[in-house]
């Protein structure tokens, strides 16, 4: 993909053209210069089982982006990892200033970015990352407003409970309920027998008010012991979630060991197994567990063995394509690919595979306003794609 940036490009022996380019888009990212860019087609023509699709790039040169979110001005906010969030105006990328401290490295860094229901009431903008140092490091959540471009009124709204120095699974997927109501998922942060703990944020998916109150209805609020924020546990690193339209119920998937990624329906209260019940192996291919299933412990609608690293997940109900209508999307990271699941009531009829290896790690997927897809690919030069129709 070719890059313009508004400030040029400067000269730098002993690298290539392509490196060059990646390390000043870093640069411009990092100190807020804006950068324009060209639409590109990727693809000009796929075809699908039920659509044709064309895949445009809206925006290259993007640092291990993570997560989106469409303002309704028709601006798009897009977080990456390395700790920076984006504005995507008319074509152009300007950094937003003003952000929490976030401690970037292994999978932390700043995760996903979501809106609140009434944000064109309330302009609050919420934000999971990773801070602390050290064994302090875990997940957080916070929410500001965005003025101009930058974040006022930071508040911190969570914070995990026993940090760790691991530098793995965050979780950090967020999605608003119709209440109003904020879930958001932590993984065990590599030790897995926290997920199973109920005095453990690690391994669970969480629910807190949008003020970061806690729900006097949530499964364990009052429970001596239990963590009130806890809505599911047994979660080993969950980092796609949707709520599904008409239903109200809300899907999930997460990262399996080697093979046993899940797909569930998450319901308060609920135990997902993780460790004491799996379908993947550890990576040395010795076994996790002898179980597959458990009495008190769920049991998935999908699951993948191997394992395709899911990341990111929405329902489609926009008219751009007809034959997708209230299909589940979700992007896959060592699958290289984006998966159409046929869902019937609380079960995966079929399954398709798209674009397998032609657009490389595919991070996350939303619906937006416009009722197209769009996709960030993970790369230290990921993009922001989006599906269209092709004529």
């Amino acid at each position: 993909m070719n890059t313009t940036y508004t400030t040029g490009n400067t000269k730098r022996p002993r690298l290539t053209t392509a490196a060059r380019l990646a390390v000043i888009a870093v640069m411009l990212a990092a100190i807020g210069i804006a950068r324009a860019q060209a639409r590109e087609i990727v693809l000009e023509r796929v075809r699908s089982q039920e659509e044709t699709i064309r895949v445009i790039s809206l925006v290259d040169g993007l640092q291990n982006p993570w997560g989106m979110a469409f303002l309704p001005d028709g601006r798009i906010l897009i977080s990456e990892r390395p700790g920076r969030l984006h504005l995507l105006e008319d074509g152009t990328l300007r950094a937003v200033s003003g952000l929490p401290v976030i401690d970037v490295g292994g999978q932390g860094g700043l995760l996903d970015v979501a809106l609140h229901p009434d944000f064109e009431e309330n302009g609050w903008i919420y934000l999971a990352y990773s801070a602390g140092r050290g064994a302090s490091r875990g997940t957080r959540i916070a929410r500001a407003r965005l003025e101009d471009r930058r974040l006022a009124d930071v508040e911190e709204l969570f914070r995990m409970n026993n940090g760790s120095a691991a530098g793995v699974h965050f979780g950090s997927r967020m999605v608003f309920l119709p209440d109003r109501t904020l879930l958001f998922t932590i993984g065990d942060r590599g030790d897995r027998q926290r997920a199973q703990s109920l005095g453990e944020h690690a391994g669970k998916t969480l629910r807190i008010n949008d003020d970061g109150s806690i729900p006097a209805d949530n499964p364990f609020a009052g429970r001596p012991g239990a963590l009130p924020e806890i809505y599911t546990y047994g979660n080993r690193n969950a980092q796609g979630m949707a709520v599904q339209p008409g239903s109200g119920l809300v899907w999930q998937h997460e990262h399996g060991p080697r093979g046993g990624d899940e797909v569930n329906i998450i319901e308060a209260g609920s135990n997902y197994g993780w460790p004491a019940i799996t379908y993947g192996r550890e990576y040395s291919g010795g076994e996790v567990s002898p179980l597959t299933a458990a009495p008190g412990m769920e049991q998935p609608v999908v699951y993948w063995v191997p394992s395709i690293a899911p990341s990111g997940m929405s329902f489609y109900s926009g008219r751009a394509f007809e034959g997708w209508r209230d299909n589940l999307f979700v992007g896959a990271l060592a699958g290289q690919h984006l998966r159409r699941l046929v869902v019937e009531g609380r079960e995966v009829v079929h399954q398709e595979v798209l674009f397998q290896g032609q657009l490389g790690r595919i991070r996350d997927v939303r619906e937006g306003p416009d009722g197209f897809l769009y996709i960030l690919t993970d790369a230290r030069n990921g993009a922001l794609l989006r599906l269209e129709p092709a004529r």
